[in-house]
């Protein structure tokens, strides 16, 4: 059963999900969607910190561009796949070229098959960034369009969708576990 754990930046929604597949009785596979470039110690240092707080026992898979393969070679009918995040993921697809839009829809339709086809569980932590005012940045608004397009539509093949905002998580979809 997949299921959407969405906030704002630091609202809690991985620390929400990281609860959540502590409490599962079988194996967890934690799958990393950060790239880190060029340099930004801040970035790497929040990247250390989600590091330092998973436990030894999660099995790791840092993913590229291929997240639904990587899906599909760890789900097992005991197991739990947890993705931090839908965001940094999304982010692979924009380049010094621009957005690789004919990759990404064809990774983002190999995601939605492979969730709707899931023998285990899945817990997917997204940014929502579409609250805030239009940014002046076209690459921006390209990537805060995509990303709620793709929210929306993780949201659709979820069981449960948690919204997470100061550490409190808010149930949009689904029953409570």
């Amino acid at each position: 059963m997949p299921h959407l754990i969405s906030g704002g930046a630091r609202s809690g929604k991985s620390r929400h999900a990281e609860t959540l597949a502590l409490a599962h009785p079988g194996p967890v596979t934690y799958f990393a969607t950060a790239e880190l470039r060029g340099g930004d110690a801040e970035f790497a240092a929040r990247v250390e910190h989600h590091r330092a707080r998973r436990p030894p026992g999660w099995a790791l898979e840092e993913v590229g561009r291929e997240l639904a393969a990587a899906l599909r070679r760890h789900d097992t009918a005991d197991g739990l796949l947890l993705i931090d995040c839908l965001g940094m993921w999304l982010m692979r697809f924009f380049t010094e070229d621009g957005f690789d839009e004919a990759a990404y829809l064809a990774e983002r339709g190999a995601l939605l098959a492979a969730l709707a086809a899931l023998r285990g569980e899945a817990l997917l932590v997204s940014n929502e960034v579409g609250w805030g005012v239009v940014s002046g940045d076209r690459e921006t608004r390209r990537f805060v369009d995509e990303l709620g397009r793709l929210n929306q539509q993780v949201a659709a093949v979820c069981q449960r969708v948690t919204l997470v905002a100061c550490g409190l998580p808010l149930i949009l979809k689904g029953e409570r576990a």
